[in-house]
């Protein structure tokens, strides 16, 4: 048998075949530049990383839970003019879900979990969607990064490729993390009209408009021991969200 039975990608039809599974997870990522120093599928090695070592706690519980493999596709329809920043429509993106979606039923899964690993990725109206034309599937999503309060764990969190990202990635990939000394301070500039400022009235931001780097928020202070800190209370946490779904009956599952 395989040793990461709850890990899809690892498994082989000897460990699937017989298994039950209660729930699902799916990363879900993005390609696109993360400041001078870190490599483009950022998102994508976060989202399932977390997604893994989630999955790998839960399964320890009791869960039945199975990751499956990463979709590396985001929506940067911001980045567009970025060298080999790769975008996917929000409307590609149902697409696949759907599909994914339908293939869980045809299999006996009815409970999705989706980690999403980038902030241009916006589940909630397909989650809507879906919830209409497959109600009998209960999904929902989880932006890993907003689990525990980054706050507590940085000295500046940043909004991309900033301290909380790179000390994640300084210890789940160190080999692929540049010395901090190429990276850009990561300042960038906000809007003039107060509303989109403060965030209650929204935009998209065009990144090469905003950012030189492509970075929001200062690397500077990363250290590998934050990013594990950081993980493993996130991790711990979705894991017990996992088990709790994992042996809800989605029928009643108000109290």
């Amino acid at each position: 048998m395989s040793k990461q039975l709850y890990n899809l990608s690892a498994s082989c039809w000897a460990d699937v075949k017989q298994q039950t599974y209660d729930v699902a997870v799916l990363p879900w990522g993005a390609i696109e530049p993360h400041n001078y120093h870190l490599p483009f599928a950022t998102d994508v090695i976060q989202a399932e990383a977390v997604a893994l070592e989630s999955a790998r706690l839960a399964w320890e519980e009791g869960a039945r839970v199975i990751v499956l493999p990463t979709v590396p596709w985001g929506v940067n329809t911001g980045q567009l003019d970025l060298k080999l920043c790769l975008n996917m429509m929000p409307s590609t993106q149902l697409v696949i879900l759907k599909d994914l979606v339908e293939n869980l039923k045809r299999h006996g899964i009815q409970k999705l979990i989706l980690v999403n690993g980038h902030g241009g990725n916006n589940f909630i109206p397909m989650i809507r969607e879906l919830s209409v034309t497959h109600p009998e599937v209960f999904i929902c999503c989880i932006d890993w990064w907003k689990v525990c309060k980054a706050e507590t764990y940085f000295d500046e969190p940043g909004d991309h490729a900033g301290e909380l990202e790179t000390s994640v990635m300084m210890h789940l990939v160190p080999g692929l993390v540049l010395p901090l000394d190429i990276a850009g301070d990561g300042s960038a500039k906000n809007f003039k009209p107060e509303g989109l400022k403060a965030r209650w009235a929204w935009a998209q931001r065009q990144w090469t408009s905003i950012t030189e780097s492509t970075g929001v928020g200062n690397p500077k202070q990363a250290t590998a021991e934050k990013g594990a800190h950081f993980l493993n209370d996130v991790t711990q946490k979705i894991a017990k969200f996992i088990t709790e779904l994992s042996s809800c009956n989605i029928n009643e599952i108000y109290e």
